[in-house]
């Protein structure tokens, strides 16, 4: 390891053991971290790598991280500030699943209950944010609605994929006018050197989607070669950050018969607790579902099915961003493809998100409590989990 290298794995893996609040206020600390105190780039040049991750699936923030770690050291600091970012919360999430099945039965579905809880708090000010800034007029929220509407009406993957092709072609015919307004391209997009990678990258994307939809459909039912399918299709298709993977994966894994939805929603909810990235929660079904001595394996190859499609789409994104940035149709698609983004997490929020997890009057309360506790108080997601769970724990005890 090179020594620029090494200290782009050292200052990504502080940032993995300390960014908590999701992808939002990760880009906060990168802000803090990587323009301020370091001076590895500038505020400008931040806002363009952001603008351009978040127009790509994949998680956002963890992209960010990988292309500034690939301008400070190439392609080994992107893969070191990727790897240092995700390891606290990926181990962390591992240790959840091979310790919780230990737990008796009776404090085990208190804290599952608790951390259904947490998710319809989290996803709750995830959609309210995203609403907010995707879908400030008339012609977005239109598209948010109608996707919400399908979803619910007809929810499966192929819906899914209808509804982002629909609204990005919808988008570029009626939000024209309200598309943002042009940014200045990269200087990196000008790098002949870039642009190889960048074509290596989307070949490498492109490859392994289809080597890995063929080796799926000759593997067993549930084979890790089909989990790394479903997976890596997921991370394709996550479009508007960690969050979003939620309905995805769901849709993919609980009808399918790999995992419970209440063991779903249990990982979903104690990822929320962890720093770093919110996909680090495919550690944790990896981990599950891996037979006997196999989680180490099953929980890797997940985490990087995972992650794989949006770290290639970003170093293959870098040389057309410019393009993307100077003209008005591109933009409005995407404008529209973002709002059908927060219908689909709307239509996860309504089912199974609030579904499985509020069956009285009480769990409302304590959600909605929770709820305002992250928008309006800005409480620590790590002392709400604690909060809920115990809560739950108590209300469990006392019955």
């Amino acid at each position: 390891m090179t020594r620029g290298t090494a200290e782009v794995f050292w200052v990504a893996l502080k940032l993995g053991l300390s960014s908590f609040g999701g992808p939002i206020a990760h880009l906060g600390y990168f802000e803090r971290t990587y323009v301020r105190t370091r001076h590895w780039l500038t505020h400008a040049e931040l806002s363009d790598l952001i603008a351009l991750c978040q127009i790509l699936p994949g998680p956002t923030s963890s992209q960010v991280g990988f292309l500034i770690g690939h301008r400070r050291a190439g392609l080994p600091g992107a893969l070191a500030a990727w790897a240092a970012f995700t390891l606290p919360s990926a181990l962390l999430m591992l240790a959840c699943a091979l310790w919780a099945p230990l737990l008796p039965p009776s404090q085990m579905a208190a804290i599952v209950q608790g951390l259904k809880l947490v998710a319809v708090m989290v996803v709750a000010q995830a959609l309210w944010q995203m609403a907010r800034v995707l879908c400030p007029d008339g012609p977005r929220a239109l598209i948010a609605l109608l996707a919400t509407a399908a979803l619910l009406w007809l929810p499966s993957p192929w819906t899914q994929l209808l509804v982002l092709a629909a609204a990005t072609a919808l988008g570029s015919g009626i939000v024209r006018a309200h598309a943002l307004a042009p940014r200045a391209a990269s200087s990196d997009a000008a790098g002949r050197g870039l642009a190889r990678i960048s074509t290596l990258a989307f070949a490498t994307f492109l490859v392994l989607q289809a080597a890995l939809l063929l080796a799926s459909r000759t593997s067993t039912t549930h084979s890790l070669l089909a989990l790394s399918a479903i997976f890596y299709r997921a991370g394709s298709l996550v479009f508007g950050g960690g969050h979003v993977v939620l309905p995805l994966l769901r849709n993919a894994l609980v009808p399918g018969g790999w995992i419970s939805d209440d063991q779903f929603l249990a990982g979903y909810g104690a990822a929320q607790a962890l720093p770093g990235p919110v996909f680090a929660f495919a550690a944790y079904v990896g981990a599950l579902l891996a037979p006997a001595g196999a989680a180490w394996l099953w929980a890797s190859v997940a985490l990087a099915s995972l992650f794989a499609p949006g770290l290639l789409l970003a170093l293959a994104g870098v040389s057309v961003w410019g393009w993307l940035a100077q003209h008005a149709t591109a933009r409005a698609a995407l404008a529209g493809l973002n709002a059908a983004v927060v219908g689909l997490l709307a239509a996860a929020f309504i089912d199974p998100v609030c579904v499985g997890a509020i069956h009285q009057l009480r769990d409302l309360a304590i959600a909605l409590a929770g709820f305002l506790a992250l928008q309006r108080w800005r409480v620590a997601p790590l002392a709400l989990v604690l909060v809920t769970v115990l809560l739950s724990m108590s209300i469990a005890a006392l019955r």
